[in-house]
């Protein structure tokens, strides 16, 4: 694994681009503009490559979150009579700014989180693909009639707004889980408090300053709103408050657990869950094993492991895995290992100390199990916190590293003789997001597309089980919680449905028993 030495760009430049060169508040909304940073609690912006703060950001409050509160209910009352397709060109517009500063944005995300310039801009691609996405559903925000069975009635249903919409993302995409909720709540008739996680509270600030652009030459204001609070009280008063009608979380499944709990418990509140991803990937005896080491690399090593559709477990043929192992081995050597803001860099750091000691973990409790670390495995001796990307072998279905979501750049690999012994595996844990397979046998790929196949709500096949295309929809099952974002038809979770009957003749099944 080579190490990469440039530089791509200024730190300084890049933060004063988006004012992001001193305190900043943490807490936008447009009736009170950026919130007091007086009397706040502090947040340092501290970027993974070097340990290194490079931004300071004054936490939100609960008088804070009051105000925001109290501004999106009230501008929501508003942005429901919108027409749909009016709110898509607000969204659209957000999109075409965040493309024209796409390099200055991508330096903002490569400080906070750690990943590479290569993925920070593909992440904020997919966000502009997103709002194209969006602008164009705010079109297609189809209903349908139905036959009543009353003589000159109309019966049909649509679809309308929620209210306010909570928004909590996690740390490793910034933007992205943002645009694929935010965009779609938006055009559905919905206002938005975003909740970003306070390991990357820079990102939150740049796209909100581009999104107060976009409302400000579309008369859109008050529409997006922030708040970044450092206190978990304070945070959850977005999951407890009635007033919000929807909290779509995105982050681990204990937080997801306790978030369905108190949003469930007011009747006729809604939550969406997108949560922890144990992905699995099977190899059988026909694939093209070169593609599969190919597609397996950046599954494993993509944002350094810390994506939700990572792939974390190979589940390879007993005839093939050998093989297999050392073609993943001789993909991994040439993955580049480094500074992310190096454009030669495709790994970067992890995000935090306790990722670094989840990685120390994770490979501890695989060894206690019996299995073999066969390539990288160390924490690497530089500024920064960065490992080698490891593959793991010799894993049982039961051990602790093939039932756990690591969230670190380790594949543990796993054999099988059959294919419903492969399935089976595959399906033995608790989470149920991304899967995939490579095969060429037609009736093994079909066999796990069908309903005695994968349970997850994502499947690959001959390719990688990380990426979200937008035009389908993202989410999982089991614990990864149900939900749906993106494509397809997800826009409608962030809609009410309403059946509606319309007596259009002007008469009455009662006519024959009451006189007026």
């Amino acid at each position: 694994m080579a190490e990469a030495t440039k530089t791509l760009f200024d730190t300084d430049t890049v933060l004063a681009t988006f004012g992001l060169d001193q305190l900043h508040s943490g807490t936008y909304a447009d009736s009170t503009g950026w919130g007091p940073v007086e009397d706040r609690p502090v947040i340092d912006a501290v970027c993974p490559a070097d340990g290194e703060t490079v931004g300071r950001v004054a936490a939100s409050n609960g008088r804070d979150y009051e105000a925001l509160v109290a501004a999106a209910v009230e501008r929501q009352k508003t942005w429901r009579m919108v027409p749909a397709p009016r709110r898509g060109e607000f969204v659209r517009r957000i999109g075409q700014l965040i493309e024209e500063n796409l390099d200055a944005l991508a330096a903002v995300v490569c400080l906070d989180t750690g990943k590479s310039t290569m993925e920070a801009k593909g992440e904020l691609r997919e966000a502009v693909d997103m709002s194209t996405l969006a602008a164009g559903q705010a079109r297609m925000m189809y209903g349908f009639t139905q036959q009543s069975q009353r003589v000159e009635h109309r019966m049909y249903d649509q679809w309308l707004p929620l209210g306010v919409v909570g928004l909590i993302s996690a740390y490793n995409f910034p933007a992205a889980v943002w645009a694929q909720n935010g965009f779609l709540s938006a055009i559905a008739g919905n206002t938005v408090i975003w909740k970003p996680s306070p390991k990357v509270p820079l990102t939150a600030i740049a796209v909100q300053k581009l999104v107060n652009r976009a409302a400000a030459e579309l008369g859109c204001e008050g529409v997006f709103s922030l708040f970044i609070p450092d206190d978990n009280a304070v945070a959850e008063k977005l999951i407890a408050d009635t007033r919000i009608a929807m909290v779509s979380f995105t982050g681990s499944t204990q937080v997801g657990k306790k978030v369905a709990g108190i949003v469930g418990s007011t009747l006729g509140r809604r939550y969406q869950l997108e949560c922890s991803g144990n992905n699995g990937c099977i190899v059988d005896e026909t694939a093209d094993l070169e593609l599969a080491a190919k597609a397996l690399t950046f599954g494993v090593v993509g944002t350094t492991g810390q994506r939700c559709t990572s792939t974390r477990r190979v589940i390879a043929h007993v005839s093939i895995v050998d093989e297999l192992v050392e073609l993943m081995k001789k993909s991994f050597d040439q993955i580049t290992i480094g500074d992310p803001r190096d454009p030669e860099t495709v790994v970067g750091p992890l995000i935090d100390k306790q990722a670094l000691e989840d990685y120390r973990k994770a490979l501890a409790s695989a060894e206690r199990d019996g299995a073999t670390v066969v390539y990288g495995g160390n924490v690497i001796d530089r500024p920064g916190l960065y490992v080698e990307p490891a593959i793991v072998t010799g894993v049982r279905p039961d051990s602790e590293i093939a039932q756990e979501e690591t969230f670190v750049p380790i594949v543990s690999v796993l054999t099988y003789e059959s294919l419903d012994e492969a399935i089976a595996i595959h399906n033995d844990v608790a989470q149920g997001l991304a899967s995939g397979m490579h095969s060429n046998s037609l009736g093994n790929i079909e066999t796990f597309l069908s309903a005695r196949g994968s349970d997850c709500g994502i499947v690959r096949i001959n390719m990688g089980t990380t990426g979200a295309d937008v035009g389908s929809a993202f989410g999982g099952e089991k614990e990864t919680g149900g939900g749906r974002t993106a494509g397809s038809d997800a826009w409608k979770g962030f809609a009410r449905r309403q059946s509606v009957c319309v007596n259009w003749g002007g008469t009455s099944a009662w006519d024959n028993r009451i006189s007026l």
